[in-house]
């Protein structure tokens, strides 16, 4: 790990990125590709010390309040949040200023922040978007080595459900030849329904790899299923998108699954939903006395 003094926080599109590199170790991490000029090790954790002053001062000033996100870059509940608490003080400040908040994860330490984001959604609109790839818990462990297990994810997720706080589930990626399966789909759409989830949002079945995640890819495929890199190259050479063989029958799958079960699927439904600033009046303004 190692703190920054950063210049700014929020992105145009109104996400942020408290740290930067991540403890997961998800062995398909777009994340590490270098295209994102990542200058220091990816596990040595860069941290914007000073994330909640610049978020205050940002949130201050700006006219329209609006849904903020976070974690479309780096997890914002790896471990070290729980001694940091950076990620709960950025929700503090978005609570005070009546802002809205999508916070996107794969753990279910997300639930410290409980009573927060019951706040936020009382007054805006709180929204958790948490990542499901995995139903077999041993395979989970090999490919998704230091997250919660999916099991922990789907209770996490039917806890918020109880707490009226909405849910989307990206179902994604699914590796060819390892978990791109009838069984492991259907598993993860029971999940979903059991939890009353709002969304699902799946690009496909497949994966992506490119310069710096690929490499990293090719070693842990190697360390955990020998042989199987070189069916990867044999069918993929060095493509970016990664199909899975069986993406027509598994997408067709999940999007019949969500239409019976009355959730949402199409991602430019569920994306718009997300960026949907909500504003819930909780008291009485000065102009209706």
């Amino acid at each position: 790990m190692h703190k920054v003094q950063a210049k700014g926080i929020l992105s145009a599109g109104n996400g942020i990125n408290i740290y930067r590199g991540c403890q997961h170790n998800c062995i398909y991490c777009d994340s590490r590709s270098s295209c994102y000029n990542m200058n220091h090790d990816f596990e040595d954790i860069e941290v914007k010390e000073n994330a909640a002053i610049l978020l205050e001062n940002a949130l201050k000033s700006k006219r329209k309040r609006c849904m903020i996100g976070t974690g479309a870059m780096s997890d914002p509940y790896i471990p070290l949040e729980s001694k940091l608490k950076l990620t709960r003080k950025c929700l503090e400040i978005i609570d005070k200023y009546e802002f809205g908040v999508t916070v996107h994860t794969k753990s279910a330490k997300v639930l410290r922040d409980l009573d927060l984001l019951k706040s936020i959604n009382k007054k805006s609109k709180a929204v958790v978007q948490m990542t499901l790839t995995t139903y077999d818990e041993t395979l989970c462990k090999i490919i998704e080595p230091n997250v919660s297990s999916t099991n922990e994810r789907f209770e996490t997720l039917k806890i918020f459900r109880d707490n009226g706080i909405p849910t989307v589930v990206w179902l994604s990626p699914f590796l060819p030849f390892i978990n791109d399966t009838e069984e492991n789909i259907n598993g993860l759409m029971d999940y979903c329904t059991k939890a009353k989830v709002k969304g699902v949002i799946c690009f496909g079945i497949g994966l992506t790899l490119r310069q710096g995640n690929r490499e990293y890819f090719y070693k842990q495929i190697d360390k955990n299923f020998p042989g199987l890199k070189n069916q990867y190259i044999r069918a993929y050479g060095n493509s970016y998108e990664i199909a899975s063989p069986n993406h027509e029958k598994l997408i067709n799958i999940v999007n019949s699954r969500c239409k019976k079960e009355n959730i949402m699927y199409n991602k430019d439904e569920i994306f718009s939903y997300l960026h949907k600033f909500e504003y819930k009046q909780t008291q009485m303004s000065l102009f209706d006395i």
